[in-house]
């Protein structure tokens, strides 16, 4: 496992803007996995679940991760990447510009790199508003799967 980037805490992210984060290490996207995400969100279209059709019909030759199974993955790689001490609060309040650049196939292993683009206080000076730019690469690809800018809230207790 690698070794996260520490922040020493929230009034320390905006030191760290615009400095590579890191890389989470590779983790594999099971046909399993996929499977699950199908039954978790009632999507079953036959590219992502059907390997025997996917072999015959699909481009790919071979099923693939939905979109938002790839995205599902990007909390907990970011997790590898970076961590902020002082044990804050963090909220999600979404992703921007999100884009899917390549499909993963089932049994490639993606990784997760990150960079802080931007920093914001949030009103009465209660933590930050951050801009986390993300890429979701897949090991030997040179298109990333997910390209995106997650918007965390990190508050001080």
């Amino acid at each position: 496992m690698l070794t996260p980037t520490v922040i020493p805490g929230v009034g320390a992210i905006r030191d760290f803007l615009g400095k590579p984060l890191g890389l989470s290490d590779w983790v594999e996207v099971t046909q399993e996995r996929i499977d699950r995400f199908a039954e978790a969100t009632g999507d079953h279209q036959w590219i992502h679940v059907d390997p025997e059709r996917a072999r015959r019909e699909s481009p790919f030759g071979t099923t693939i991760a939905h979109g938002y199974l790839t995205l599902s993955l990007a909390p907990v790689l970011l997790d590898q990447v970076m961590r902020v001490d002082g044990e804050p609060t963090v909220v999600n309040a979404g992703i921007e510009r999100m884009k899917l650049s390549a499909p993963v196939p089932a049994g490639s292993q993606v990784r997760l790199r990150a960079e802080i683009k931007k920093v914001r206080d949030m009103p009465g000076g209660a933590g930050v508003r951050v801009t986390i730019g993300i890429v979701i690469e897949i090991e030997g690809s040179r298109r990333p799967a997910l390209t995106g800018d997650c918007i965390l809230i990190y508050l001080e207790r």
